[in-house]
């Protein structure tokens, strides 16, 4: 996976990008990043990318013409190498993690990428739209600021809006950090094998209890089961307390699930429980 990030402040990104698992995945290949200065793509001496809204107004508005040309030189770029690089339009690129293998050929995009703008009116970032976006093979996010963009950036340059939440950064660059990680991380090559498949929201519910050594900490002991070795009743223990969580926690995501007439017996279980418990508080 590529992926070109338009950035006011490409500084943000090499602690997020730079560690952990992003990183491991961009030595072994398998994950690109670009980070592009949209002030490079300005005509004036002082690289000014705002202006006062028309109309008045508090606060400036980021200008149509340096994002649509910072957009279009991406654009015109090739899927790029894997990696972080800080890239310039004028300089050579700068590498800030280089892969430990040599780079596999690209194929040609069927289709240009999604020009993806970063905003708190798009549609909400969720682990399906996460998945969806790591089928693609190449991304451009676009990070706002200030008080927004010029509305013919929404209208004529960008694909579409993602927002990662119902509240406001100061910009795009934290929230394209984390659509970065949560995109890339289900890309294939990047998570060993299996290692989403039972995360929360990956199979539509939230994930089950985990535990580890020692057995017993300060008195709370590990549940016998989990180390019983009965591999079966385990993963009808997971299942279950991660229908148990579910209810607890997100219950509106149990309308959205097809459940196995087990699974539904469980639920109502679970339902009786909680209402006992809740009669004898």
């Amino acid at each position: 996976m590529r992926v070109d990030i338009l950035t006011l402040f490409p500084e943000m990104f090499p602690g997020p990008l730079g560690a952990s698992i992003l990183k491991r995945g961009m030595q072994a290949g398998r994950l690109g990043v670009r980070l592009h200065q949209i002030r490079d793509y300005t005509d004036d001496r002082h690289h000014t990318v705002d202006d006062y809204p028309y109309g008045g107004g508090p606060g400036m508005v980021m200008k149509a013409p340096p994002l649509f040309e910072a957009v279009e030189a991406a654009l015109a770029l090739p899927a790029g190498p894997p990696g972080l690089y800080l890239w310039s339009r004028a300089e050579p690129p700068v590498t800030l993690i280089a892969p430990d293998v040599a780079p596999e050929p690209q194929p040609a995009p069927a289709a240009p990428p999604p020009v993806i703008l970063m905003s708190p009116a798009g549609r909400t970032l969720t682990q399906q739209v996460a998945a969806d976006l790591a089928a693609l093979p190449r991304l451009i996010l676009v990070c706002g600021h200030y008080e927004g963009v010029d509305e013919r950036v929404r209208e004529h340059l960008v694909t579409e809006e993602l927002s990662i939440g119902d509240y406001v950064l100061t910009g795009g660059e934290l929230a394209a950090a984390v659509v970065v990680d949560a995109v890339a991380r289900l890309a294939p090559g990047v998570l060993a094998e299996g290692s989403a498949a039972d995360e929360s929201h990956a199979s539509g519910l939230l994930e089950y209890p985990q535990y580890t050594r020692p057995p017993s900490f300060r008195g709370w002991e590990v549940p016998p089961l989990l180390v019983s070795g009965h591999h079966a009743r385990v993963a009808e223990w997971r299942r279950r307390e991660a229908l148990r969580r579910t209810l607890q926690r997100r219950p509106d995501m149990l309308a959205r699930l097809d459940l196995t007439p087990q699974e539904r017996r469980w639920l109502d279980e679970l339902r009786a429980e909680t209402a006992a418990g809740a009669a004898h508080e």
